[in-house]
């Protein structure tokens, strides 16, 4: 039986959140790269609806900036006054008019909800041609949760809130997820005769069950394979325990296609991350944001990568990267930082303690330790000697450094920006390169070195320095007297 596609997803994300005891609404808290409100929206997208609304209310303008930019697919809709999950949705029909169809009415702090859940609910809804169809779950420990009450036969009867039920219904381990497939016409009269006789004195979407049910309407359920995909987040101890559930799901979904993990409990990784087959990922390291790594790459240990595309057979190891571009074969690390707008070209290498930043480093050129290389081109084949600085802040403005292909700029140099090193050309150890040097040309830009003799023992009698000076002088005496 084909699915039907629902008439519209109605994502309920108004609430304060006051547990989470912020300043960012929490339907904004990040997991996983996203906001927890962009993995809900992203599961109900793969069902195609013809409409996805969310929502909104409190901190309404943060929430409604983040969705314009993330989700612009998205109509939104403000719930002005929170008075329950039963007003929000009378909002919305307000707000749209009737909606004809399947609608499924969702919560934008349910990260862990699977598009696959999400669809056999749906499935279950057309199949048994129900008025309305819960999404619910037997967990554990159900406290804080609606119950599921259910008569002889096991059809559902109504869903009393923990605050309203008996002892002997908070009993019950099958709880509501808040999750319904509904008639949309059923739904716009029903929901108009929610009342507000309950200890919170706010209308319960839940209470469109009994009225349908006493309608004569078919009330039917969906259990969830695993609870744990219902389990909102309400406080920060619950966004960890979903950070862990979703990257762990996340890591799996890499090592079936193809990545090795090495260490899954050590490993972190964004949920639009993308890894091509035979890379491997070492212990403690974290890759964010927009980052992809290419096949047989190996990235770590103990590297972060954010917005960093790294190409195949790129080995990354010990290293922080922030908006970089590592070419196929490349090799960077340990203990290097490369910062937004560093590009290095194929088989090229950025080494131990070297810091960049909007550098384009060409194929096969070196930078191995200890040197900064700031707002700089660098040709192919080039090598940049240890301890360099590519000085480009005068104070007021950045100013850019070209070294051209194959050349080869001297250990402890200062290039001076705006400045450029010519083709194959070479610079002196020690120099401070502030004017251009030609094609070919070696630039010694350095003091000449004058020995001062007898300074050590003159200046400094009695130190080590000087009795290790006078015997070494002695020695040398003493074999050219032989």
């Amino acid at each position: 039986m084909s699915v039907p596609r629902p008439a519209a997803v109605i994502v309920l994300a108004a609430g304060e959140g006051t547990r989470m005891k912020s300043r960012t609404p929490k339907v904004l808290h990040e997991l996983c790269g996203r906001a927890l409100v962009d993995h809900m929206l992203g599961a109900a997208r793969g069902l195609r609806p013809e409409r996805l609304i969310v929502v909104v209310g409190h901190a309404r303008e943060r929430v409604e900036a983040h969705l314009a930019e993330s989700a612009p697919d998205v109509l939104t809709v403000v719930q002005s006054r929170q008075n329950g999950t039963g007003h929000a949705v009378r909002t919305v029909l307000e707000a749209v008019g009737t909606i004809n169809g399947t609608v499924l009415v969702t919560y934008g702090d349910t990260p862990l909800l699977r598009e696959e859940t999400l669809r056999e609910l749906v499935e279950r809804h057309a199949g048994d041609g129900n008025a309305v169809t819960v999404l619910t779950a037997v967990v554990p420990d159900p406290t804080g949760y609606g119950r599921i009450i259910r008569d002889s036969t096991g059809a559902v009867l109504e869903i009393v809130e923990e605050k309203d039920a008996t002892p002997e219904q908070r009993a019950v381990a099958e709880m509501n997820s808040g999750v319904y497939a509904f008639d949309g016409l059923l739904l716009a009269d029903a929901v108009k005769r929610v009342g507000v006789a309950n200890a919170q004195g706010e209308e319960y979407l839940t209470d469109v069950l009994s009225i349908l049910r006493e309608d004569g309407h078919r009330v039917g359920a969906h259990i969830a394979a695993d609870y744990v995909e219902v389990e909102g987040v309400n406080d920060r101890v619950q966004l960890s325990f979903a950070r862990r559930v979703l990257n762990d799901r996340i890591l799996r979904d890499h090592m079936r296609a193809g990545v090795t993990i090495v260490d899954p409990s050590s490993t972190w990784i964004d949920a639009g991350v993308v890894i091509e087959p035979d890379a491997v990922i070492h212990p403690d390291t974290q890759l964010h944001g927009a980052t992809s790594v290419g096949a047989g790459a190996a990235i770590g240990p103990a590297s972060t990568l954010t917005d960093t595309v790294v190409g195949e057979d790129a080995v990354v190891r010990n290293a922080v990267c922030e908006g970089a571009e590592i070419g196929a074969q490349a090799s960077v690390g340990p203990y290097a930082y490369l910062r937004p707008g560093t590009r290095l070209g194929r088989k090229g290498k950025i080494g131990t303690y070297v810091e960049t930043k909007n550098a384009s480093i060409g194929e096969g050129s070196k930078v191995p330790h200890l040197t900064y290389v700031g707002d700089a081109t660098i040709g192919s084949g080039s090598n940049i000697g240890a301890a360099c600085v590519f000085v480009n802040y005068d104070g007021v403005e950045k100013h850019h450094t070209v070294v051209g292909d194959h050349a080869r700029v001297g250990s402890d140099n200062m290039l001076v920006a705006p400045v450029r090193v010519g083709d194959g050309a070479y610079t002196a150890a020690g120099s401070v390169i502030t004017n251009d040097v030609p094609p070919g040309a070696m630039a010694v830009a350095r003091g000449r070195q004058r020995n001062i003799e007898g300074w050590v023992t003159r200046r400094r009698a009695g130190t080590s320095s000087a009795e290790a000076a006078r015997l070494a002088l002695a020695a040398q005496e003493e074999a050219g007297q032989e």
